[in-house]
């Protein structure tokens, strides 16, 4: 018998802590997307299966009993927040042109892009349909505040595609919008409404902002370095893309300029620079250890904003969820 990896491990502690809300927030996720036309009730259940480990519904429920007791609006906050994230990942398929993810077709590549834009939509509406229903506008002010950072960052990426003087300011101002603002919303709900104080609720809300760019570094690392078979979904779209992440910005930055020439003209040439090309160029610089060191520091920052937190088993899940998020395991 195989022993439990350290992700197990870490899941099964979860999964006692926190498992019943957990089965609550995937039974209000389902019952409140329930439609009676079977197409709509089709597309419901291929997204199902793009469902991985839940880890914003988990960033908002550790944190709520961090500070106090999780209570039916963060059960409900979690179905919504994962609503937004998967119409993000819907519209993401799109965008990057994907055809898997998790291991199944994208909505895109089994029906269409019309399909994939209008069901992301839908999620959407009804995400903030749900959260109107807790009778709370702070709710949809954050989550509606959060959204808009989100589409920002996606915006301003699409518009940085083709950018190779992109800066790692510019780089980290996209992430912290695209990926890093829904977690940071994550924790700071989860903490506001089981009654935080607002000190401790922006350092939840700190916590999964630092979570979120420490995931997006180690996921663009793995858009580069990552087997598509092992990963689920389709690897080298920032690249087809000509999205400059932060392997790429440093490689640039620190190569000699007649390389940095060079490297931006095959950028620039639709498929002359594949990852396999790519790679060696990154192993021959310190891009790939640079970006792993960033990802870790802004782990190590997700850790010191927990120091608000009193110690607890949920504090400890928080803190053990950087490592996991930055081995790119969720």
């Amino acid at each position: 018998m195989t022993p439990p990896t350290a992700e197990h491990r870490l899941l099964a502690r979860v999964e006692e802590l926190i498992g019943r809300d957990l089965l609550e927030v995937e039974a209000i996720f389902d019952r409140e997307l329930a439609h009676p036309h079977p197409f709509v009730r089709d597309l419901l259940a291929h997204i199902g299966r793009f469902r991985g480990k839940r880890l914003r519904p988990i960033l908002l429920l550790l944190s709520a009993q961090a500070v106090g007791e999780i209570g039916h609006e963060h059960r409900v906050l979690s179905a919504v927040v994962e609503m937004i994230h998967t119409a993000t990942l819907v519209h993401d398929d799109v965008l990057d042109d994907a055809d898997v993810r998790r291991h199944v077709p994208t909505v895109n590549t089994r029906w269409n892009a019309e399909t994939s834009v209008m069901l992301g939509d839908y999620l959407f509406t009804h995400a903030f349909h749900l959260a109107a229903g807790l009778g709370d506008a702070r709710a949809c002010r954050l989550i509606g505040a959060a959204t808009n950072n989100v589409c920002v960052g996606e915006l301003i990426q699409i518009r940085e595609r083709g950018n190779f003087a992109l800066t790692e300011d510019d780089y980290l101002r996209i992430i912290e919008g695209k990926t890093a603002e829904l977690c940071g919303l994550c924790g700071d709900t989860g903490a506001r409404y089981a009654g935080a104080d607002e000190e401790v609720c922006e350092a939840l809300r700190e916590y999964g902002r630092s979570l979120g760019i420490a995931f997006q570094i180690a996921d663009d690392l793995l858009d580069l370095l990552g087997d598509e078979g092992s990963a689920g979904k389709t690897l080298g779209s920032d690249l087809d893309k000509q999205k400059l992440t932060l392997p790429l910005i440093r490689l640039l930055d620190r190569a000699p300029e007649p390389d940095a020439a060079r490297l931006r003209a095959l950028l620039a040439s639709s498929g002359a620079l594949t990852r396999r090309d790519l790679l060696a160029e990154l192993e021959r610089s310190d891009a790939l250890h640079y970006a792993q060191q960033r990802a870790r520091e802004f782990a190590q920052q997700a850790r010191f904003a927990l120091n608000a937190l009193p110690e607890s088993p949920a504090r400890r899940l928080l803190e053990d969820l950087t490592e996991f998020a930055i081995q790119r395991q969720f």
